[in-house]
């Protein structure tokens, strides 16, 4: 036996919505939930439906004192979709007005653009310009590297990581004598510990390569 399709969300907004129309009374939301599996509507989606029956001003709501009250009228629900309708037709007939603008425009634009031997040449001409153009650009990138700017940008760089390099050498030197101070008897076993962690006798400052010039670095 086949599985028990359950009500999709369109069904259960109107389940709930005739709840409203039968009773034209005041609800709070428990008691929604109580009703709701009354006309299949399980009591753990009625909030999310009634809410959406809210948003689109099917249902009213309002706080009164500390309690939350639900309720809709036939008579207001088909005042809503007037107004609803009023507003789509308004939309429809806007929409109208600006699809014959374009037309229009469209016919405007298409004036002196008929197919003719001149505009077959200026077309050709058109398409070999920007065929030149993307190769030169293309041309262009292959000498990016070369660009001074971009150079002198990379050698700017080097010099920023450079110094950051030695002011981390130069903390990590002035650590390495704070605890030789403190912790003379610990010697050997911070000799062990700077080694593990690549601290070894060839640890120093970086030199910069000959061909980068050292210039003011900010801090």
């Amino acid at each position: 036996m086949s599985k028990k399709r359950g009500l999709s969300l369109e069904e259960k907004r109107e389940k709930m919505l005739q709840i409203f129309y039968d009773s034209q009374d005041f609800f709070l939301l428990k008691e929604l939930e109580k009703l709701g599996p009354k006309k299949g509507v399980i009591s753990q989606s009625v909030k999310d439906v009634v809410q959406s029956l809210v948003d689109d001003d099917l249902v009213s709501k309002d706080k009164i004192g500390t309690s939350v009250y639900f309720w809709s009228l036939p008579s207001c629900a088909g005042n809503q979709l007037r107004n609803v309708y009023l507003k789509l037709e308004a939309d429809l007939q806007s929409s109208k007005k600006r699809l014959a603008e374009l037309v229009e425009q469209c016919d405007s634009l298409k004036k002196g653009r008929e197919e003719s031997d001149e505009r077959e040449e200026a077309l050709g001409e058109l398409k070999a310009i920007e065929q030149k153009y993307n190769e030169l650009k293309d041309e262009m990138g292959q000498y990016a590297d070369n660009d001074p700017a971009a150079v002198e940008s990379m050698k700017r760089a080097i010099e920023v990581a450079h110094a950051a390099a030695n002011r981390w050498t130069d903390n990590i030197f002035t650590v390495r004598q704070w605890c030789s101070n403190n912790f003379p008897q610990a010697k050997e076993q911070l000799e062990n510990m700077y080694k593990e962690v690549g601290i070894t006798d060839d640890f120093d400052y970086l030199e910069l390569p000959a061909m980068v010039p050292l210039g003011p670095v900010g801090e």
